[in-house]
């Protein structure tokens, strides 16, 4: 009965327990750091959408977090890798990287937009993609853009649902800017991600 059990697991147990060990760590260090809201980032929802997604092995939750966790993370480690080379940078994504005032270990605890992307296709890959994700998670991804606006300390600028700069401006007017984000994020990185995974996914 467990080699069956074990067979019919489509995704390695390695995978599961290291994305786990990487959350168990993560989580009680971010919340001291940074606080509890900070788990309000997209980026931070998809990582750990993910760790439950790989142990159920739930082909729309996986979906979903590919949705999220795909393009948006790879655009953010080439910002990243971009300051490393240049020291400069047309976007804030990673700008808290190069923030000496935060300790390194908590800053290299950010890595983990650099796998999430791999292994997000990796998995979808292996478990399929499941189309209903595309409507979910957009839905998902306007409560939190709502939840970051009336529920956050401005300051803070959770998924610059406050726009850019500090203080931070918005480009537009609320809630213009808001809707600029959900247009930018649904046809910049959620239906291209759909359309490729809805092709190359069993």
């Amino acid at each position: 009965m467990g080699t069956s059990a074990a067979s019919e697991q489509r995704l390695p147990l390695s995978i599961k327990l290291g994305c786990t060990l990487w959350v168990a760590v993560l989580v009680p260090v971010w919340i001291r750091v940074q606080g509890l809201h900070n788990f309000l980032w997209l980026s931070d929802i998809a990582l750990l959408g993910t760790c439950v997604a790989l142990w159920s092995e739930s082909r729309l939750l996986l979906s979903m977090m590919a949705l999220g966790g795909v393009l948006p993370e790879l655009a953010w480690t080439f910002v990243f890798l971009g300051r490393l080379m240049i020291d400069s940078g047309p976007l804030e994504q990673s700008g808290y990287m190069f923030n000496d005032e935060l300790p390194l270990f908590v800053r290299g605890l950010s890595l983990f937009h650099v796998f999430l992307p791999p292994l997000l296709v990796y998995a979808v890959r292996r478990v399929g993609y499941d189309c209903r994700a595309l409507l979910l998670y957009s839905i998902l991804t306007f409560a939190v853009l709502l939840a970051c606006y009336y529920a956050t300390d401005p300051a803070e600028n959770l998924n610059f649902v406050f726009g850019f700069g500090d203080p931070p401006r918005p480009p537009l007017a609320q809630p213009y800017w808001m809707a600029a984000q959900m247009a930018i994020l649904l046809g910049g990185a959620y239906w291209p991600t759909h359309a490729l995974l809805k092709r190359w996914a069993p």
